[in-house]
């Protein structure tokens, strides 16, 4: 029996991948870079597609019926592995991760540092537009895996609890309530800032830092945590709910209403300040 594919794989290891019937390659990076070069197989995605772009909150997720068509239509069910990687170091393909897991596909794997590691390590690259190959065997009839997701009133209540801790994706900036993104600015009570490039290796093509761990650790982010993150469109924090899933986090749930919608309500607890 083989080796299960792990959440996390190094480009070199996608090479010798490449010839898997059951492996689907998706690339969420600007359309105009697609279309020069990508890794040999992949279909694109727009990153819009996986947002109900609904105001305020732009960044909820859509229906289960879109998300449902949305995989079939790029060839995704159970039997399959998703390859995922963009060209901005992880916030696309974390939101692609975490939109499988909620739909309880958890097969998926993260190309680490994406379409920039790949080609400048020198793998080779494709220019053909690849069409999706429609599939499929189905995905049920709900969202499987709810608990990757959480909603205002759940973080509402575990705001006393000590192993209740909420991880702020967004710059300090927006974190200290500088920067108005809302109808109010500011953060969540007690919530932890860690921006996500933080964790994104600008000196190893963009690669998970190999230390991101004890970062988590030593912010009060550890694994014994039952951990809520967000940004502002769940952009951001799907990165980092991504690192989380790779670090073998089991209790860890993507925010998608986020600022944008915590910010816009008005019975919201908000703090100021780093």
């Amino acid at each position: 029996m083989s080796e299960p594919i792990p959440h996390l794989v190094e480009p070199d290891d996608l090479e010798a991948m490449l010839v898997m019937d059951n492996l689907v390659i998706v690339d969420l990076s600007h359309l105009a870079l697609y279309q020069q070069k990508h890794v040999p197989g992949a279909v694109h995605l727009a990153n819009n597609t996986l947002m109900a772009n609904k105001p305020p909150a732009l960044g909820k997720h859509p229906s289960f019926e879109e998300i449902e068509a949305l995989v079939s239509n790029l060839g995704i069910d159970g039997s399959k592995h998703v390859m995922i990687y963009d060209d901005e170091g992880g916030g696309w393909a974390g939101r692609l991760a975490w939109t499988l897991d909620l739909i309880g596909l958890h097969n998926w794997s993260y190309l680490n540092g994406g379409i920039v590691a790949w080609i400048n390590e020198g793998h080779v690259t494709e220019s053909t537009i690849n069409m999706p190959k429609n599939c499929c065997a189905g995905i049920g009839s709900t969202f499987a895996n709810p608990s990757a997701a959480i909603h205002v009133d759940e973080i509402i209540a575990g705001l006393d609890s000590s192993d209740f801790a909420i991880w702020d994706a967004r710059s300090p900036a927006e974190y200290s309530g500088q920067m108005v993104r809302a109808a109010r600015s500011g953060h969540i009570p007690g919530a932890i800032n860690l921006e996500w490039t933080e964790l994104i290796d600008s000196d190893n093509n963009l690669r998970i830092r190999k230390n991101a761990q004890a970062i988590l650790n030593n912010l009060g982010l550890s694994k014994d945590k039952t951990i809520a993150t967000h940004c502002q469109l769940h952009h951001r924090s799907a990165f980092t709910y991504m690192v989380a899933r790779i670090l073998g986090y089991e209790k860890i749930a993507g925010y998608d209403g986020s600022w944008a919608e915590w910010g816009n309500l008005d019975n919201t607890p908000i703090e100021f300040g780093l």
